[in-house]
């Protein structure tokens, strides 16, 4: 592999190594094996449904000693909005109201979302504002059209480019909320210790002035409104964790003026941004999932009920960490103890030679399981929505441990592994909530928790030409393969994601 001198620049300016894109051209040349599912996580088998009074426990429990602990909501927040709008965008470039009527339009494109969108029209957030830069005296057609370029591009409110976190989601009477707006007031409801909410949002880099002013912009009014003082910081995906794009035989990718092409390298590397916040409790939920004001506070009493699911289990575990710091002082009651909570609670499982195993070497194999970050990941139950859903998955060295997987990393020509996809009953809505301190208070090194075997490799085009991506293991998926897993079902109420402007019109994004 020879680089040029551009090539040595330009991997210096990212902070990668020549031995990093060796790995990764290495690793297009083997390819990324298919997980090996083992069977669906489902109820009483891998997820935990909890009872009222468990739920009711849990919450309790949380709010006693949330003013004791260190909380932070982790927010990934980096995507753009332009695919909300693709069916827009293609209004934009195919009609033209001068050789075809809107129905007409509507007819030959078959293109449902847009007929809904101009349906609802005055039920988004930001109609008052465009409309009543439209001229009144242009017909209906054109008023269409006009209200679309207005809102999509650079010439008008540009939101074809702006980040999600910062589009108007939701109207109370006459004031516009962003996202990101909403995040801090549910934040201030089960993110708050002592009267501050610490806030960390991941973003693209050129966002960051238009992050920055909105914080400033509606502080102080959020802060009085909720009586919460909030610190709310940024990052950005790094350089570093860009990866070389390849031709289909893979060879290095060159644009056409001979230079490299890197990629971003997907939501895994955003591990690398939560390595280096450091709190007791994280949060992590993604930028579009809020509701408007009349369900916030059922969302917030499941987030206090799964955190108080991590402490309880912490307390455990952070226990039998401290006795196993001594040998001498487990006995053999104590081990078959610890192995029930690693079992039952924890969802570890043990090989069959697991007995035979000295003693030390059962203690050694605890020690290594317990010390651990630990995840509590809220499932729904699936009724048809997109996203990533728990499994049963045995590894290359026979381990079985719970995972999220996408389905993206399943064999699905293989009539069992589609079989057990079929028969998946929860998914994903990213609803986690995260221990990252050991028994002593300690941070762990979440790099050392990585499976690299779960990436992914992409087919995608630039310049017109065919190439092959690599994304780096998902951030709740790979990037956390080794942490104890716990999956907790919740309800549909805490999975409101914004794929489409028209999703804005569901109820939990709706004031009335």
């Amino acid at each position: 592999m020879i680089f040029t001198e551009k090539d040595k620049e330009l991997l210096k300016n990212k902070g990668i190594t020549t031995d990093k894109i060796a790995s990764q051209i290495a690793t297009f040349n083997r390819g990324i094996p298919f997980v090996d599912l083992i069977s669906s996580a489902t109820k009483n088998k891998g997820i935990c449904k909890l009872s009222v009074e468990e739920e009711q426990y849990y919450k309790s429990l949380f709010e006693q000693k949330k003013d004791k602990r260190d909380l932070l909501k982790f927010v990934p927040a980096s995507g753009a909005a332009s695919r909300m709008f693709k069916a827009l965008f293609n209004f934009i470039s195919d009609f033209n109201p001068d050789e075809q009527s809107f129905n007409d339009y509507i007819k030959k494109e078959g293109t449902s979302g847009v007929a809904a969108f101009f349906e609802n029209i005055e039920r988004f957030s930001f109609y008052a504002e465009i409309n009543s830069k439209i001229a009144t005296e242009l017909s209906d057609d054109h008023r269409k059209l006009l209200f679309v370029k207005e809102m999509l591009l650079k010439e008008g409110l540009d939101f074809g480019q702006f980040p999600k976190g910062l589009l108007p989601f939701h109207q109370y009477d006459s004031t516009v909320v962003t996202a990101f707006e909403e995040h801090l007031y549910e934040a201030a409801l089960y993110n708050e210790s002592n009267g501050k909410s610490a806030l960390h949002f991941t973003i693209s880099e050129h966002h960051t002035e238009k992050f920055s002013n909105e914080f400033e912009r509606i502080k102080t009014d959020v802060e009085k409104a909720t009586k919460v003082n909030f610190e709310v910081s940024f990052s950005y995906q790094k350089a570093s964790t860009d990866t070389v794009a390849v031709t289909p035989e893979n060879e290095l990718f060159r644009n056409d003026d001979e230079s490299l092409l890197f990629r971003p390298s997907g939501h895994g590397a955003l591990i690398e941004n939560l390595n280096e916040q450091d709190a007791d409790i994280i949060f992590i939920k993604n930028i579009d999932n809020v509701v408007v004001e009349r369900f916030r506070e059922e969302i917030s009493d499941c987030k206090k009920i799964l955190a108080g699911k991590l402490l309880g289990i912490q307390e455990k575990a952070f226990g039998y960490a401290t006795l196993l710091e001594d040998d001498t002082k487990v006995s053999e009651s104590k081990i078959e103890e610890i192995r029930g909570f690693l079992e039952k609670e924890l969802n570890v499982s043990f090989a069959n030679d697991f007995n035979a195993m000295s003693n030390e070497e059962q203690l050694e194999f605890f020690k290594r399981k317990i010390n651990r970050p630990i995840r509590v990941c809220g499932m729904v139950k699936n009724e048809g929505e997109p996203g990533g859903g728990p499994f049963w998955v045995k590894d290359e060295k026979g381990n079985t441990s719970l995972q999220i997987i996408e389905s993206a990393q399943i064999d699905t020509s293989n009539a069992s592994q589609q079989e057990i996809l079929q028969q998946s009953t929860h998914f994903n809505p990213v609803d986690l909530v995260c221990g990252i301190r050991n028994h002593q208070g300690k941070k762990y090194n979440l790099m050392d928790f990585v499976d690299p075997t779960q990436g992914f490799i992409t087919s995608k085009t630039s310049q017109g030409r065919d190439l092959k991506a690599l994304e780096l293991p998902g951030l709740w998926n790979g990037a956390m393969a080794y942490w104890n897993t716990i999956f907790v079902e919740v309800p549909l109420i805490t999975f409101n994601p914004v794929k489409t402007i028209n999703d804005l019109l569901k109820a939990t994004h709706q004031v009335k």
